[in-house]
Order: C-alpha cells, then structure tokens, then sequence
C-alpha cells in the first residue's frame, strides 16, 4: 500500500473542522482534508499490520514456530469425533502433534523396541548346527518322541572394523639349490588383481560425499587402526570411481528425460574454484574502473527428482546453472514421440525452462506458508484460503487412494 500524501493540519485548524463537521457545513477543502485523514488511517492501520507480522517472522526466526492445531469447519461440532478431526488433520497437512504415537496399553508407545532381526539385511548369515542332536533322533528327555525341525531362533551380534580393512598375503618361496630359480606361490582367485579392489574404492567415495569425511581425518582413522591410506591417494582412488560414474550418470540423465512427473529445486552450495573464479572477475572489473563484475556469481546445487514409471531417479547438478536452466537442458535429451512432462516446483522465475515443453505445476504449500504467517494479522480472510487448500487437499489425497 502506497504511503499518502502528508496532512499538515494544526490544533485549532483540527477543532474548526470538527466544528464545521458537527454543524454539518464542510467545504471542499474540508472534505479534501478529511479524505487525506481517512487514507493516512487506512495507512497506518496497514502499516502497523505489517510491523506485527515482520515481529512474527522475527519471533519465528529467532525462537522457531510453535506447532499449533487448527480444526477445521468440518470437525467444529462436537459430533463429529476423532474420526472428523483426523480427516481435517489430513486435509490441512499432518503437523508435529498429528504425527505422536498413540500411547498402546500399558502406557508404553509403539514402535521404541528393538531392531526386528529383518532390520538387518546387510548381516552376514552364520548357519549354527546343534552340536549333540539332529533331526530324527529320540528326545532326550522323554526317550519316546523324535525330534523334527522348526524355525530356528535368532540372535544378532554387532563387530565393528575400519572403514578399510587389509589382508596380509604370506607368499611361500621355493629356491631351487642348483640353479637358484624360485619359486612364489599364486595368489588366491578371491585377491584380485589390484591393490585397492572396487568395494574400497566405492567406501572411500561414500566416506567423503555421502559421510562428509574430510580425507585426511580418514587418513588418521586408517593409520590408529593399522591400514594406512594417505589422503593423496584416497584422492586417487575416488577419481577412478567418478571416472565410471560419469558414464552411469549419462544413462540415467537419459532414462530421466523420458519421465512423466519431474520435481525441480536449488539451493546453495560453495564451490571453491567457482569463488575463486568470482575472486579474478571481481579485480578484473575493478580494474575497469567498474563496482561490480557483471558476470553471475551465484553458485546452485540444482536436484531433479524424475519419476520414471515404478521408479525414481535423483539428479544432482552443481554449478552456476539455476534449476529452470538444467531442467531443460535435461528435456533436451526427452524422444520426440513422448508427451509433455509434468513438472512440480515453486513460483520463482529461476525455475523457469522452455515451458510450452513441459505442463507446470506450482506448489501450494509455500503459498499456504505465507497465508498460515499471516493468519494471526487477517484471520478470517486467511481461513478462508487455507480452508479452501485443506479442502483440495483431502479430495486429491482421496482420488489417489481411489486409484491406487
């Protein structure tokens, strides 16, 4: 809203109006006067609405917001029971309260036991045989029943290692005392060829880009436990997985253009070489006597998600590129014959691509955001939106659960 034009009025001019308004003789000037008073009213009371609402994103950003429940018109009466207020849970999106365990008797909540031993899929299967007994024999204790097989128990034991563990090789030598040939056992088949085999090499590449473990931590985590692997090498190691990686990623990028739903997002990143690049365009352009370079500076880790029939493939690109900029570069590679993608994202221009390509979709959820922060300043206009988008919600979430 526009700041009005400023109304210079002194007391005693203020009481002659008032007057004049009481005896109902207002001239232009006056009516003009009053119509400035009314916008600086309608201004001001704008202006303190907006002071209230910078305050609460402030409160939120300093101390984080306080989950609150809102009940929704279909569950107000009080005929309408748990069952209405978990529907207008659904449709107005599950908060932190929502999604609390319910207590199961005896007061203790479900699911805070222990792992099922199905939890452990990447455990290695260690088949015991029952030393003194087998299958068929008499029981032992009654001497008139046989003994059959049944489900075995199980019982789960944790090791711990190094992130690389190594194998000393002892190989025999054999010299012959006549003609001093020797002799060196063979490796076994299970050694490889190569010092590092590709499961160290796949580690190392999860240790640095998926952990976050700088290299030369791991370096000294590897020599405290006996396998040392310097940094330089770890390094080394890493780039031959990339080296194979890239042709892995060129498949995938072409499985993703071919996909029928795509969600787009960006996000910040630091990439040294890139900071360093901004660094010399910067002193370049002051060297021209310019403020500021005129190149982007902007650094953008860009994740499409790609729904590609019963699976998803997760793209990551990271660069100056924003997301609109990568989406359709990857849409370049979409079959001629394939209909448009669905795409899913927010309003902000940098996810914009080739658009007649693609059919958008905008997110609702960050414009009900703005609509739930503005709720204590415009409740009732507020509510209705909001009522509104729980209610299109619900029908979707419905719809899906029809099909499906």
């Amino acid at each position: 809203m526009q700041r009005p034009a400023e109304v210079t009025l002194s007391r005693e001019d203020g009481e002659a109006l008032r007057i004049r308004l009481a005896g109902d003789a207002l001239t232009a000037d006056d009516r003009r006067v009053l119509d400035q008073v009314l916008q600086w009213y309608f201004w001001l009371l704008f202006a303190l609405q907006e002071a209230t609402f910078s305050l609460k994103r402030l409160r939120g950003l300093l101390f984080g917001d306080k989950p609150k429940k809102r009940q929704s018109q279909s569950s107000r009466g009080s005929s309408a029971g748990d069952g209405a207020g978990n529907v207008a849970a659904a449709a107005r999106g599950a908060t932190a309260e929502d999604h609390r365990p319910q207590e199961a008797a005896g007061g203790h909540r479900p699911g805070h036991g222990r792992q099922s031993a199905a939890a452990y899929s990447g455990a290695e299967r260690v088949v015991c045989r029952h030393e003194e007994l087998a299958a068929g024999e008499r029981c032992p204790v009654c001497g008139q029943g046989r003994l059959y097989a049944v489900p075995p128990g199980v019982d789960i034991r944790i090791d711990g290692n190094a992130l690389l563990s190594a194998i000393h090789y002892a190989l025999e030598k054999l010299r012959c005392s006549a003609c001093g040939q020797v002799f060196t056992a063979k490796l076994p088949a299970e050694a490889g060829a190569e010092k590092y085999s590709p499961r160290a090499r796949a580690v190392l590449a999860l240790g640095r880009y998926y952990l976050g473990l700088p290299l030369y931590r791991v370096e000294s985590y590897q020599a405290m436990l006996g396998v040392p692997v310097a940094d330089a090498t770890q390094w080394d190691q890493i780039e031959r997985v990339a080296d194979c990686g890239y042709v892995v990623f060129a498949h995938l990028e072409h499985l993703a253009a071919q996909g029928e739903l795509i969600y787009q997002d960006d996000t910040r990143v630091r990439i040294l070489s890139l900071i360093a690049e901004n660094q010399q365009a910067q002193a370049h352009a002051e060297a021209m006597g310019l403020s500021r370079s005129s190149d982007r500076t902007g650094m953008y880790t860009t994740a499409l998600v790609v729904k590609v029939g019963e699976r998803t493939i997760c793209l990551y690109y990271c660069g100056r590129a924003h997301a609109g900029e990568n989406l359709e570069a990857l849409l370049t590679k979409r079959e001629a014959d394939r209909g448009k993608p669905l795409v899913m994202s927010d309003a902000l221009t940098s996810n914009a691509a080739d658009e007649a390509t693609l059919i958008r979709c905008h997110c609702l959820a960050h414009g009900r955001r703005q609509f739930s922060d503005l709720e204590d300043v415009f409740p009732q206009e507020c509510q209705v939106v909001i009522e509104a988008l729980s209610s299109r919600s619900l029908t979707m979430t419905n719809t899906r659960a029809t099909r499906s």
